[in-house]
């Protein structure tokens, strides 16, 4: 227990000094870590917790993304006083999705073909939206540079932000599922009819958990907003980008709190290096690699790399 203590103290020290050894290269690849990190523990949520399978996160994200951009630059407002409002927006626009997909009884891979249905809407919507852009995109003034209460900084500022946000979901994340709610969600993941047999409103819980995990990838997008200063609708909303943000998830292990974040850990930088290695010469080769990691994942640890870790050391750790 004392190893483990020490471990996870040496570990927590590394990452909060990261800014003052790491160059900033390190710094990107861990702020994108961090970013997708947090939104697999907000997809988590729906999945491995609820069942729910979604590849339409990307329009969560996208939306408060651009919601936050606009509010900046057409009225000056702040991120952090329009955060709050983003996310009830949000994660309103998910539980309507929710609510007509359980309405209409859209099950399985019907219900994640909703998804990407409704991300590809949002795509198409924002391409034609002047006031965002459109097509051309939007794009965010640096101005006032080193304002926190603008998000107007270096790597520093996001890296601590981003870690902050993924500390955040992971509360969040631990409270949700040891709550009634969260019992509620596995025993709809485990047997839905079952569930409602014993009494649970199987849809409002499954509505419920939608629109928390809508609004919680809302969040992420409003800051990587203004991390990324640039968006455009093809890339915000796209599939891949739904894919880009639970692969993590996927490969460390759904219905885990840490796997997620272990999962990220190891995919991003792995990916990042094999992009920044070779991707001029090939072209796509990271959304290969994370297509071979999901085989390679679904082939040999099905249930992804943190049980795998856990079975393999016999130590069933608290999280």
């Amino acid at each position: 227990m004392l190893l483990k203590i020490v471990f996870y103290l040496i570990l927590a020290l590394a990452f909060l000094a990261a800014p003052y050894y790491a160059n900033p290269y390190v710094l990107s690849v861990l702020i994108l870590v961090f970013y997708t990190a947090y939104v697999g523990q907000a997809w988590n949520l729906l999945l491995g917790y609820a069942g729910q399978l979604s590849f339409g996160h990307a329009l969560y994200a996208g939306v408060g993304s651009y919601l936050a951009a606009g509010l900046f630059i057409q009225g000056g407002w702040s991120p952090w006083i329009v955060l709050f409002p983003i996310m009830a927006v949000v994660g309103l626009l998910g539980a309507i999705i929710g609510f007509l997909g359980f309405r209409f009884r859209v099950q399985g891979v019907y219900f994640t073909l909703l998804t990407i249905a409704f991300a590809e809407c949002g795509r198409l919507i924002f391409e034609h939206l002047p006031q965002f852009g459109a097509s051309a995109g939007l794009f965010l003034p640096l101005t006032p540079p080193g304002s926190l209460w603008y998000l107007r900084g270096g790597l520093t500022l996001f890296y601590y932000l981003f870690l902050g946000l993924l500390l955040i979901g992971l509360g969040i994340s631990y409270t949700v599922v040891n709550s009634r709610l969260g019992y509620f969600s596995q025993a709809i993941r485990e047997n839905e009819q079952s569930a409602q047999a014993l009494g649970i409103s199987t849809f409002w819980v499954k509505v419920m958990m939608m629109g928390l995990s809508a609004s919680l990838t809302g969040a992420g997008g409003v800051l990587y907003a203004f991390y990324q200063n640039s968006l455009f609708p093809d890339q915000a909303f796209a599939l891949s980008r739904s894919i880009e943000l639970v692969i993590g998830a996927i490969v460390g292990g759904v219905s885990t709190l840490l796997g997620p974040i272990l999962g990220s850990l190891v995919l991003i930088p792995l990916g990042e290096i094999i992009s920044h290695g070779c991707g001029d010469d090939l072209p796509g080769i990271k959304t290969l690699f994370y297509g071979l990691s999901l085989f390679v994942i679904i082939s040999y640890a099905p249930q992804g790399l943190w049980p795998l870790l856990q079975t393999k050391y016999k130590k069933r750790l608290a999280l």
